[in-house]
């Protein structure tokens, strides 16, 4: 039958009818979904497919609300349109840059949230954190009380941004009720509905569904390879000097041809997790050039994006064709770091 009561963990409802759906429970007096606790325990995961229109519709009805909204994004991983949130949900909102932790301890954060700023971007605070490390969440806080319209906070962003790691840091850190926690994992889509979390008196916690990022190449590789691509601590850059017609390949998911230009530095700042090899000459290798072929035409200090796995600097001006699935978003962008 089917249960009014929602999962702690990912909030859909509980039912013990169909152990292919969501929900599916064999007792619908347990507090978490089969799914959730075998994810919690076991570690193992269960897709479960959800359209971003029935996410839109989500927060579409928090637009219709007067509350404050935390909009929570992975630094790794900055949008390339940070502000697109704005286009569903007009509340007032925090921008929460989180897993400050795997970049480089070298990287202030003066910086990234100047970097931000410099985009005429119209959010109340640009926070940096680590949910890790537990870095700024009492600053935190002391922003959403100050910014509160009612007891209701949202949480909203994109897939494996870290609203469920930050949510369940609230609850450790200021929950007189910490017996709640929210189900969390590196792959995307792992809360399903909205989970209400009373931190206290004064703040009610209102986690959403992730919007799922079509172009992240978290959705387009295996499951060992995804938990690779996730960094689970700071990230050691690793910097290649590359010539006209020399390359990267990235294990068998990206190459980089040098096609053109002068001696070139690139920074790779990805999950120290990910082999990668140099090619001393393109020619001699045809590894990989059976995926998309884009060629970009780089500008002096840019980054190339690659969504859902982290970026590369490059110092120089330079032409490069990059050999990607074709699924898988990328862009450039002016130096982050």
């Amino acid at each position: 039958m089917n249960s009014e009561k929602k999962c702690a963990g990912c909030g859909v409802l509980l039912q013990d009818q169909n152990v292919l759906q969501e929900g599916y429970t064999t007792n619908l007096d347990n507090d978490i979904c089969q799914r959730c606790f075998r994810m919690k325990n076991y570690g193992e995961y269960q897709v479960v497919t959800k359209s971003n229109d029935e996410y839109l519709n989500i927060l579409r009805e928090v637009n219709k609300t007067n509350d404050l909204v935390l909009y929570v994004t992975d630094l790794l991983n900055l949008e390339k349109d940070i502000e697109k949130i704005r286009e569903v949900i007009s509340n007032k909102m925090i921008l929460v840059l989180n897993k400050k932790d795997v970049l480089p301890k070298s990287v202030k954060e003066t910086k990234l949230i100047e970097y931000l700023e410099s985009k005429n971007i119209h959010f109340e605070e640009v926070i940096v954190i680590s949910v890790n490390k537990n870095y700024n969440i009492d600053y935190l806080l002391s922003k959403i009380q100050e910014h509160q319209t009612s007891y209701n906070v949202y949480v909203v962003g994109h897939t494996n941004a870290g609203k469920s790691s930050l949510i369940n840091k609230l609850i450790k850190n200021y929950s007189e009720n910490d017996t709640q926690e929210l189900t969390m994992s590196p792959l995307p889509s792992t809360t399903l509905n909205t989970v209400k979390i009373e931190i206290n008196k004064y703040l009610t916690l209102i986690d959403t569904p992730g919007l799922v990022e079509t172009g992240s190449i978290l959705n387009h590789v295996d499951e060992k390879l995804v938990k690779k691509i996730s960094p689970k601590k700071e990230i050691k850059p690793r910097t290649y000097q590359l010539r006209k017609n020399q390359s990267i390949i990235i294990e068998d998911i990206i190459r980089i041809d040098y096609v053109e230009g002068d001696k070139n530095s690139f920074t790779l700042f990805i999950s120290n997790d990910l082999k990668v090899k140099r090619l001393l000459n393109l020619f001699n290798n045809s590894e990989l050039k059976n995926k998309n072929k884009i060629t970009y035409n780089l500008k002096y200090d840019e980054d190339l994006v690659i969504s859902g796995l982290g970026f590369i600097k490059i110092v120089n001006k330079g032409t490069i064709d990059l050999y990607i699935d074709q699924n898988v978003e990328t862009f450039t962008r002016k130096s982050l770091i």
